[in-house]
């Protein structure tokens, strides 16, 4: 999924050497990712419903700087999901340039706020997930997946 010119680097996300600060890029793609959460039914519905879901781990790598004012744009992707856990990645593009600025992975967990505890996907949910990976499939050249779904936690 492309999302395109979602933000640009605030000034207060430099640091003292001059370019966005390393956490600025997981807040940068914590912000893509709630446009991600909207398109596969994880948004303002899913709360609506008294469900959300809670970040249980995460990957970044950066690969090249940003400075202030630079447009962004990332690419999202579905790479696996069980009856509880979502695995996605995104990748932070400055948006006029091209260039990759930084990816990420993150292992989400799907909570019933009112037990605030680990509850399965609704069906409705694991519909969208499937046809989100259809129609946004990982490429082939890209890097393996750094994170995955793997037994019972």
């Amino acid at each position: 999924m492309e999302i395109l010119n979602f933000a640009s680097v605030r000034p207060e996300w430099i640091d003292y050497n001059g370019h966005m600060n390393v956490a600025w890029y997981v807040a940068a793609m914590d912000q893509a990712t709630d446009l991600l959460w909207e398109e596969l039914g994880l948004g303002t519905r899913f709360r609506a419903r008294g469900r959300a879901t809670f970040a249980a781990e995460c990957w970044i790598g950066y690969r090249r700087e940003l400075f202030e004012g630079a447009p962004l744009s990332a690419r999202c992707w579905l790479l696996a999901h069980d009856a509880k856990r979502l695995l996605v990645r995104c990748q932070l593009l400055h948006a006029d340039e091209g260039f990759l600025a930084s990816e990420a992975e993150w292992l989400a967990l799907g909570i019933d706020l009112e037990t605030r505890r680990v509850a399965p996907w609704p069906a409705d949910v694991v519909r969208n997930f499937e046809a989100f990976a259809a129609r946004h499939p990982l490429p082939p050249d890209g890097p393996p997946p750094r994170l995955a779904i793997t037994g019972n936690r």
